[in-house]
């Protein structure tokens, strides 16, 4: 059973945020995170971000993802309206840093990354976001705006004991390196994102 096993308040370049442990184990060195602005209002409809771990992306700055940038501006978003973000430890779409590099070297070959994690034998995508939905619940929270473009993270919502009281775009613009993954993202996953045409 998920419970809240550490917290302390941490000042970052986004301001100051509430940092939550949230795991199984006292033991578990990869908990998930809740990560709360300090002018958070949980008597409104709180702003939330499910955001699964990437450590290329927000560690290494990689291009072939926006996974580091969606989360700097979920820090900003959360920093200026209050809002938390459920950061879970799902690398790689839950397939975990070394499949995710044998994914990225088959996507060198020109597979891409849905491709990829099949050849592997790996789910398309292996998230749990009911985790989420389980870190929300300690937290006491009933109420949401959910900022994501994943239709999956708004169904895991209205599927919920938590209501959803509307969506908030997060997109970020393509790069000449995550052009082709962003459009797996929205040809196969349904993610609701504008093409560079259609924000003209």
């Amino acid at each position: 059973m998920l419970k809240i096993q550490a917290e302390a308040n941490v000042p970052t370049d986004d301001g100051n945020f509430r940092m939550i442990a949230v795991s199984e184990d006292v033991s578990d060195w990869m908990p998930h995170m809740a990560i709360i602005a300090e002018n958070t209002n949980f008597e409104e409809p709180v702003n939330v971000r499910f955001h699964s771990e990437c450590i290329t992306g927000e560690v290494f700055h990689s291009k072939k993802c926006e996974c580091g940038q969606q989360l700097d501006a979920a820090m900003k978003y959360m920093h200026q309206h209050g809002g938390i973000i459920v950061y879970l430890r799902q690398e790689g779409r839950n397939i975990g840093i070394i499949n995710k590099l044998k994914a990225y070297a088959l996507q060198e070959k020109g597979f891409d990354t849905v491709e990829a994690n099949l050849k592997l034998g790996l789910p398309a995508d292996d998230r749990n976001f009911s985790v989420a939905i389980d870190i929300l619940n300690i937290l006491e929270v009933k109420n949401i705006n959910l900022l994501t473009n994943n239709p999956e993270k708004m169904k895991v919502v209205e599927n919920s004991n938590i209501q959803l009281n509307k969506r908030i775009p997060l997109q970020i613009d393509s790069t000449n390196e995550s052009e082709s993954y962003l459009k797996v993202k929205k040809d196969f996953f349904g993610h609701l994102l504008e093409n560079s045409e259609e924000k003209k």
